[in-house]
């Protein structure tokens, strides 16, 4: 695995890789030992349903963090130590945080175990929004449970395993081994004949699955039971272990052999669980009602949550862009009628290498119309990525002020620029002072943040001008901020 990476000044980063099917097995370290109690984190699932969700991973601060794509959007998974370190996890949400202020992409949690719910809540404050969606939460059953069918509560169960055990008497149950492996796909292609009838895509799916993941039972360290009846394989079922649970992955029998499925239930617990294996997890239902009502008979002691987490930044709520007036500026939406006068401002290139953004990389060709760049700005805005206003000077566009780089506890950037028939007047300091207290009182920001080239001394006198204080500097930029106290 890699090392951690740092930027600089030894600043951590997270440097995201791509993933293909056989490289989950480099999670195996962070798995083994986790204690959310959530099926996702395990490398059969990240296996069977890799296509699906195809996710990115970095290692930082000793934690696994993967993103995936899901419905157009950016998910990542709550970070998992390798030790359950929960301070290195917290230090690695907050360079996740920094990750998508930096890339201007919104952040969304997904696989939040419960535990962490409050203090994401807090994190963010109550401008933030939890889901649990039912349909996808995995049962957890107390693994004496199974091993035992103890009790009136579980005496269907048990009925179904003497019953079994009484019919089959030349039954037996036996830990899977390499050269079982034949055995076992040709009792996967018998079950699979009648499977296959039934017209279930997502369980078609399953299966192919199911015979891509035989192989690696070995190489992946896998739990897989057998069971027999005269020397043929009439059930099995694969799992892993991950902490202080077994995750069951795949639990098949044959149709007419009745009570097979709670007697190779209970023969895989009593093979693989005990000492400090105290739980089974046996997955979500898929929202399939007919699993639910099955999975619900095994009497879980926990349906395990899988908590999605959006925060959402100060500019989430904004739907119109502001009007403010100093003494001698008025700042607003850049009219149409200034178009091409933006795009004079917005497309010159020389003046703009002291913005940090080159407009090329987004406009369609190397011409794009003048209209382009005031349209594009307008987009920027509807898509919440910054608020841009129009700094206006005895009512002609004189330069634009921007908060941007929104981020998750209350903070934003700003930037300023003028044409170049304005500079001079001290317009840009009192544009960035004004949408500064504009940002503490309407948007409630905590802290509004700026930086400027080394080489671009006069910004930085600029921003003094308008009440920010310096914080730093990199090889790159020095730093400023100013806070409502200020």
């Amino acid at each position: 695995m890699p090392d951690d990476p740092h930027g600089p000044e030894g600043k951590r980063m997270l440097t995201f890789q791509k993933t293909d099917k056989e490289d989950v097995v480099r999670f195996a370290p962070f798995f083994a030992e986790q204690m959310t109690h959530v099926s996702d984190f395990s490398l059969c699932f990240q296996f069977m349903w890799h296509k699906h969700f195809t996710p990115d991973y970095a290692i930082v601060e000793d934690c696994l963090v993967l993103k995936e794509v899901y419905a157009g959007k950016d998910w990542f998974h709550y970070p998992l130590s390798r030790t359950g370190d929960e301070a290195a996890e917290r230090r690695a949400v907050a360079l996740i945080e920094e990750y998508c202020r930096d890339r201007e992409i919104r952040l969304h949690f997904t696989n939040v175990a419960r535990k962490n719910v409050p203090w994401l809540v807090l994190r963010y404050g109550q401008d933030v929004s939890v889901t649990n969606i039912r349909r996808w939460r995995d049962y957890l059953y107390e693994a004496e449970s199974f091993r035992t069918y103890a009790g009136g509560k579980y005496s269907g169960q048990r009925n179904h395993v003497n019953k079994f055990r009484k019919q089959y008497p030349d039954w037996r149950f036996d830990v899977c081994r390499p050269e079982d492996e034949g055995a076992l796909i040709a009792f996967l292609r018998e079950y699979d004949a009648v499977q296959r009838a039934k017209g279930s895509y997502l369980a078609d799916e399953e299966m192919d699955e199911v015979y891509e993941l035989v192989p690696k039972i070995g190489r992946f360290g896998l739990l897989c039971g057998l069971l027999r009846v005269g020397g043929k394989i009439v059930a099995c079922s694969i799992g892993e272990r991950c902490g202080d649970m077994v995750v069951v992955h795949v639990e098949k029998a044959l149709r007419g052999y009745d009570g097979a499925y709670p007697m190779v239930a209970q023969q895989f617990a009593l093979a693989f669980t005990g000492g400090d294996v105290k739980y089974l997890n046996r997955m979500d239902d898929a929202g399939d009602m007919g699993l639910r009502k099955s999975k619900l008979q095994y009497l879980p002691c926990e349906v395990v949550g899988k908590y999605n987490i959006t925060p959402r930044r100060a500019i989430d709520g904004v739907a119109h862009l502001p009007v403010l007036e100093t003494p001698r500026l008025k700042l607003s939406p850049v009219r149409d009628e200034d178009a091409d006068v933006y795009a004079r401002l917005a497309s010159d290139t020389e003046r703009n290498r002291w913005w940090g953004y080159d407009w090329h990389e987004d406009a369609p060709g190397d011409a794009p119309q003048a209209g382009w760049f005031l349209t594009f700005a307008r987009s920027l805005f509807r898509e919440k990525m910054e608020l841009p206003l129009g700094i206006y000077a005895d009512g002609a566009l004189a330069g634009e002020v921007v908060l941007h780089r929104f981020g998750y506890h209350a903070e934003a950037e700003i930037g300023v620029r003028l044409l170049p028939e304005a500079e001079g007047n001290g317009y840009a300091a009192e544009a960035v002072s004004a949408v500064c207290e504009y940002a503490f009182s309407k948007l409630e920001l905590e802290r509004v943040e700026a930086k400027h080239f080394h080489e671009n001394a006069r910004s930085g006198r600029t921003l003094s001008l308008a009440g920010m204080r310096r914080t730093g500097e990199d090889e790159t930029y020095v730093y400023y901020e100013k806070t409502p106290k200020m």
